[in-house]
């Protein structure tokens, strides 16, 4: 289960309103969603394809 108090934003946001939010999850990875659409849901990623696609964006890969 994922706690409202554990979202926080993007630090790539810079304190603009198109964002997204990330949230650490018990067992099961991170969940992403955006910020101006939350009642729409978030999408999971395991803790191991999270860190491939920060990595790679990281690296200019995407």
């Amino acid at each position: 289960m994922i706690y409202e108090e554990t979202w926080r934003k993007s630090s790539y946001s810079k304190g603009e309103s198109n964002c997204v939010e990330v949230a650490d999850t018990t067992g099961l990875g991170v969940a992403v969603r955006d910020t101006q659409n939350r009642e729409l849901g978030h999408l999971g990623f395991s803790a191991e394809a999270w860190g491939v696609f920060l990595r790679d964006v990281k690296t200019d890969r995407l």
